[in-house]
């Protein structure tokens, strides 16, 4: 008898998971739509000369074509510069940089920083970069996003809004290295996306991402630049953070990116996944935990094999679906399109990647230490400043 109650109310509770899941579903249409839509001039002026920082590290997989996609600014009427960064000239990264076109609307610089001054290594590369830019807009960006042609002027666009202080892109995945990194790629389509815009419609989200935050220089020097983000794991929120805490708003542009997943082995899938939901958990424990109810399928199932009944089952139908609508509404919003393949592709592994997400939700609750750039460090709750 309990465990047939117990059934039932997992199924309950998945039921105002897939509702809610449905309503992200369609605020993703909905950004897909207002992007397919927006016009090429957005009237800016003056627009501000701008600084790409990209801190670089070892080979990645199409490392060279995401680099490219930044260069290819076109109709970007202003001074724009991209600055690589590594921490040592034998880092394999520079390889990537030697056969770029530097011919484009982009310049291209590379700075090679040595050894940083915090723990958090990405950082130290950024400091480094930074102190080299001379764009009045600087565009701090993770190595593995290619981006639009109109990636600049969406930024600037943003940042001339009233009141604002930084601007961040959502993205979509894209598998690099075979089977694994193609379900990490699932994961933030039909996971990540969804869980970002019900963050944003409920004011429960303050996204600050490292795929993309453009701010202006003095923005930067006004919240301690680089320096003061050294020892932290979560640098991007903690940006956001200091931005807000100047008043100045952190905004989402519809304009979605896309992330190269380079995992390619389970081990390595595994870990990265670990280290991200630990990173959420350790920076909001609570609404880590109230988003439980964003994993209907297993938590019907889990409540089908209790003695739920075809109330369960029947939810679980609804999960798949919904998750699926999910997965389509990501493909159209990737800017760069999808083929037919790929769509299937991801759809298949749908099922597999809803059950492989519980997973990790349940096992980062026990993460204490992450793997980062080649290190071992200690999450510090209830922050996430990182201890060796």
């Amino acid at each position: 008898m309990i465990a047939r109650a117990l059934g039932y109310g997992l199924a309950a509770v998945a039921t105002v998971g897939v509702g809610l899941l449905y309503g992200a579903g369609s605020r993703m249409v909905a950004r897909a739509r207002r992007r397919a839509a927006a016009r090429d001039d957005r009237g800016i002026a003056p627009v501000p000369s701008a600084s790409i920082l990209k801190p670089l590290h070892g080979a990645e997989p199409r490392l060279a074509d995401n680099l490219a996609t930044a260069l290819d600014q076109r109709g970007y009427h202003a001074p724009a510069e991209m600055v690589c960064g590594v921490a040592d000239a034998g880092d394999r990264a520079l390889d990537a940089l030697a056969g770029l076109k530097t011919d484009g609307p982009v310049a291209l610089r590379t700075v090679i920083g040595g050894r940083p001054k915090g723990r958090n290594a990405k950082v130290g590369n950024l400091e480094s970069i930074a102190a080299q830019a001379s764009g009045e807009m600087l565009v701090l960006a993770d190595s593995d996003m290619a981006v639009p042609p109109d990636y600049l002027a969406s930024l600037a666009s943003a940042l001339a809004q009233p009141g604002v202080g930084a601007a961040t892109c959502l993205y979509v995945g894209r598998g690099d290295a075979g089977f694994w990194s193609r379900l990490v790629a699932a994961g933030i389509d039909t996971h990540f996306l969804p869980s970002v815009e019900l963050g944003l419609a409920t004011g429960r989200a303050n996204p600050c991402m490292g795929s993309t935050i453009a701010l202006r220089a003095q923005t930067l020097e006004q919240i301690g630049g680089m320096a003061a983000f050294r020892d932290v794991l979560a640098d991007d929120f903690e940006i956001g953070v200091a931005v807000r805490a100047a008043g100045l708003r952190v905004v989402v542009p519809d304009m979605v990116l896309v992330h190269g997943c380079a995992d390619a082995h389970a081990r390595q899938m595994l870990r990265q996944e670990l280290r991200w939901n630990a990173t959420v958990a350790g920076l909001d424990k609570a609404g880590y935990l109230g988003s439980v109810v964003l994993h209907p399928l297993p938590l019907a199932l889990i409540g089908g094999l209790l003695g739920g009944g075809v109330f369960a089952w029947g939810v679980a139908l609804a999960a798949l679906l919904v998750r699926g609508r999910i997965a389509l509404a990501a493909c159209q919003l990737d800017p760069f399109g999808r083929k037919a393949t790929v769509k299937l592709q991801l759809l298949a592994l749908v099922p597999l990647r809803d059950l492989l997400s519980f997973t990790t939700f349940l096992g980062a609750l026990a993460v204490r230490n992450v793997h980062w750039r080649g290190a071992n460090m200690a999450i510090t709750a209830p922050t996430s400043t990182l201890k060796d």
